[in-house]
């Protein structure tokens, strides 16, 4: 994760919960979110997105400082995470009412700071890594979940037609 606060680091594990825990079993993966604050953010973010798979925290950021995951916004190439709902006012607004109104009044990691998405194993192989260039460039998670052979998840509101 980006941070805690960031609106579209919070749309995006949104939408990460939506994962069934079986379909992860199933083809023996682990999902884990890593965000870059103080343990004490994990439980309250878990609860404002609904998030049950693991999640870690790397305050040092020594996990984003390896793997060369970049600090600031990078070029500033149109590009539009399928996970993020909200415009960037709305969104940000949100953010700060969220870090003003929080237990403690703190930005939960450095707001600079870009995450990214890996896929690891078994062992220390890599087998995918993208490192967001700005705070949109998520990769979509069916992307992951397709590369990492989990079974894909239908992210839209919209219900699905089933042909018979």
């Amino acid at each position: 994760l980006q941070n805690f606060l960031c609106y579209t680091c919070k749309e995006y594990v949104e939408d990460l919960a939506k994962v069934p825990k079986a379909f992860l079993q199933e083809a023996n993966v682990r999902l884990i979110v890593i965000g870059q604050s103080s343990y004490h953010h994990i439980k309250p973010f878990c609860s404002l997105t609904g998030y049950t798979h693991e999640m870690y925290v790397d305050p040092q950021r020594e996990i984003y400082k390896t793997l060369g995951m970049k600090r600031g916004e990078g070029n500033n190439i149109p590009v539009r995470s399928p996970h993020v709902k909200s415009n960037t006012l709305l969104g940000s607004i949100r953010s700060v009412w969220r870090a003003m109104t929080g237990p403690a009044f703190d930005f939960q990691g450095d707001p600079a700071q870009q995450g990214g998405a890996l896929i690891l194993g078994p062992g220390n192989e890599v087998h995918f890594l993208h490192l967001d260039k700005n705070r949109l460039d998520h990769v979509p998670i069916n992307t992951v979940l397709q590369l990492a052979g989990v079974k894909t998840v239908n992210f839209t509101n919209k219900p699905q037609i089933i042909d018979i």
